[in-house]
């Protein structure tokens, strides 16, 4: 990223973000009991590495409702990410900071999407 222009997803802080909170999910999630590994913690990998694939996948698309759309659908790969991580907590595969560093992270990244959803929508206005 030269300065703070963005010229690729990658320079995006919140996909920057999903990326790294996916690697340590998918780390966490290799602990989990066998019977676990190819239910839960595939779901949650799955999950977790489309947040910023969708990003990824909607950017430098010349119409802004595709990439508002992919936006849209990262959103809801975090939540759907945060189910997972709550089951795997609840089921006593992560202890209850290291689900409480992931929810927190993950709302942050939330947080992000919205913001970006809404530079999006403002761009589009002028």
């Amino acid at each position: 990223m030269k300065g703070d222009k963005i010229e690729s997803f990658e320079d995006l802080e919140v996909y920057q973000k999903l990326c790294q909170l996916h690697l340590e999910v998918s780390q966490a999630s290799l602990k989990f009991p066998k019977l676990e590994l190819y239910e839960l913690g595939s779901q949650v990998r799955r999950s977790s590495n489309s947040a910023p694939a969708n990003i990824a996948e909607g950017w430098n698309n010349r119409h802004i409702n595709i990439y508002l759309e992919g936006i849209n659908r990262a959103m809801g790969e975090v939540q759907e990410t945060l189910h997972h991580l709550s089951m795997g907590f609840r089921k006593k595969y992560l202890l209850s900071e290291e689900y409480e560093g992931y929810r927190n992270r993950y709302l942050e990244a939330a947080k992000m999407l919205r913001g970006l959803e809404r530079s999006l929508i403002s761009s589009r206005e002028k």
